[in-house]
């Protein structure tokens, strides 16, 4: 299998056609090497425009839907991200490339361990990764510039938005199977967001979430 061209057949048929426009994004996708955070008995896939699973229930998502909130997020160099559910480690490494500090939790300890070690190879010396349950977020080092759910809500908490600093981005898929939407919140002013639906989607919700109230006859 040629890996190279591999990776840049992902990039111009997958990931330029999704609407992924952004150079820098586009670069880092050909230079982080997306093979190196794949479980290895799926390491041939690793290009594949398919979630891959990480085990412990959890996958890694679509090569596509990781460069495209990379890109939506907007990230500046001076950026303080949160990343909710570091899984494989990949979506962590690319943020980091295009931020300042990232601070990433992960509620399974055998996933923030692998991810540790795959990004130790990568001379990122601007990340956190934690080991926690991130469905509120992590206000112990709120405020963000940035924040990205890796997994998909029902209902978006309050204490997310309110973790973010004025002018900060959050990127949530919000919604249940198969009707989801992608949302880019932003933060105003210390009482003002902004949202706008991005895109329809479907991804595996975080768990642990907290779950709307059901009406019941």
């Amino acid at each position: 299998m040629n890996l190279e061209q591999a990776r840049i057949n992902m990039v111009e048929s997958q990931i330029r056609t999704w609407e992924v426009l952004d150079q820098t994004v586009l670069d880092l996708l050909l230079t982080i090497r997306r093979e190196e955070f794949v479980p290895d008995k799926y390491r041939e896939l690793a290009f594949a425009d398919l979630e891959l699973p990480l085990g412990y229930g959890e996958v890694m998502l679509a090569p596509k839907m990781e460069a495209r909130m990379a890109q939506e997020l907007d990230i500046r160099k001076t950026d303080k991200i949160l990343e909710i559910g570091t899984g494989s480690g990949y979506v962590t490494a690319l943020l980091a490339k295009l931020g300042g500090q990232i601070v990433s939790v992960e509620r399974i300890p055998e996933l923030s361990q692998s991810a540790t070690r795959k990004l130790a190879g990568h001379a990122l010396q601007n990340v956190q990764l934690h080991v926690g349950d991130g469905c509120e977020g992590w206000p112990s080092q709120a405020p963000y510039d940035a924040m990205l759910l890796t997994g998909s809500v029902p209902l978006l908490s309050e204490s997310f938005r309110q973790q973010l600093a004025i002018g900060g981005r959050l990127l949530a898929v919000i919604g249940e199977s198969p009707v989801m939407t992608a949302h880019l919140i932003t933060r105003v002013s210390a009482h003002a967001f902004n949202s706008i639906g991005l895109f329809e989607t479907s991804i595996p919700p975080l768990k642990n979430i907290k779950q709307p109230e059901r009406f019941v006859f």
